[in-house]
């Protein structure tokens, strides 16, 4: 992507604010820890101090956040998981939407989807199912989902010939969203029929970026079938934000891909960074959030503080 892309992909995209956790090597600290308030995050600009926010007086109606990105493999699950427990340890009713035909969601919270006979698939492609009776109770308190498994890959085929095809998540969510504040929708990495129901169905995108160069090159074309989507089905959708993930601040790579990113697309990205650590494959072999399997370490802090500043930027209650 070169520098007349990357700008017209800034010009494009709608403004937003954003927090931040980690800090980079050169302010001293580890990779991932926070700094005090007001100096340099990983991110370069000054962290601001995100309180931590009030008990809800009432639950609902739920915003819907699409986790989108059609690249592979640069955290849209974990973030999904994370940041779903750390707005339910704030007190948010949560609904997590497993939306991706290879259940990773599903089997990282400990729901035996390939064992299951009705799951969203079923939601999507057949009339008579109460989604209440879908729902799945995770471990942890507030959170739930709407699980998935490979039979998903047939609903895109399936649905081609419906009436009002890009619409049909968001009929299908309809009924339980005044039971929730958040439904984090975990898309699968391409931009086909099914993220393209997610999109239509959501108020707002978060786009998690891996930091490494090639992973810029597709933000792009994400934002155009955004723009696409605002303008033709889904005119509340916005960009909520772009949050750099599997940051390493002992690599020049890393902060080099930050600074670039921020450089273009400016408060639109999160100051809050997420570190590689290992923990995060060992919290999904246990089945949980890391904020369960390890409540104290920085990979917990980092989502509790993107769960604070998703609330302060106003993406969630």
């Amino acid at each position: 992507m070169d520098s007349s892309d990357i700008d017209a992909v800034v010009t494009s995209m709608q403004t937003s604010d954003g927090l931040g956790t980690s800090a980079n090597g050169a302010s001293g600290h580890l990779p991932g820890t926070e700094p005090p308030a007001g100096q340099p995050g990983p991110t370069g600009r000054p962290l601001p101090t995100f309180p931590e926010p009030p008990p809800l007086a009432s639950h609902g109606p739920a915003r819907v956040i699409a986790m989108c990105n059609q690249k592979g493999g640069v955290g849209k699950t974990t973030t999904t998981i994370n940041l779903g427990a750390a707005l339910a340890e704030y007190g948010r009713r949560v609904l997590l939407v497993d939306f991706d035909p290879q259940g990773a969601l599903s089997v990282g919270l400990g729901i035996p989807a390939h064992q299951l006979d009705v799951t969203v698939y079923n939601l999507l492609t057949e009339r008579g199912h109460d989604i209440r009776d879908v729902i799945q109770r995770t471990k942890v308190e507030g959170l739930d989902v709407i699980p998935a498994n490979i039979d998903l890959s047939a609903a895109e085929v399936q649905l081609v010939g419906e009436v009002a095809r890009e619409q049909i998540l968001a009929r299908v969510l309809r009924p339980v969203l005044d039971d929730y504040d958040v439904v984090l929708i975990d898309c699968q990495p391409s931009l086909g029929l099914l993220t393209v129901n997610a999109l239509t169905a959501a108020h707002g995108v978060l786009i998690p970026l891996e930091c490494e160069f090639f992973a810029m090159r597709g933000v792009a074309l994400l934002v155009e079938t955004i723009e696409k989507i605002t303008d033709r089905l889904n005119p509340r959708l916005q960009v909520d934000g772009i949050l750099a993930t599997m940051y390493d601040g002992r690599t020049l790579h890393s902060k080099e891909v930050v600074a670039s990113v921020v450089e273009h697309f400016g408060e639109r990205v999160f100051h809050t960074v997420i570190s590689r650590t290992v923990k995060f494959p060992d919290a999904t072999l246990a089945a949980e959030p890391i904020t369960t399997y390890d409540s104290t370490h920085k990979g917990a802090g980092a989502y509790r503080q993107l769960a604070r500043e998703l609330i302060a930027r106003g993406g969630a209650a």
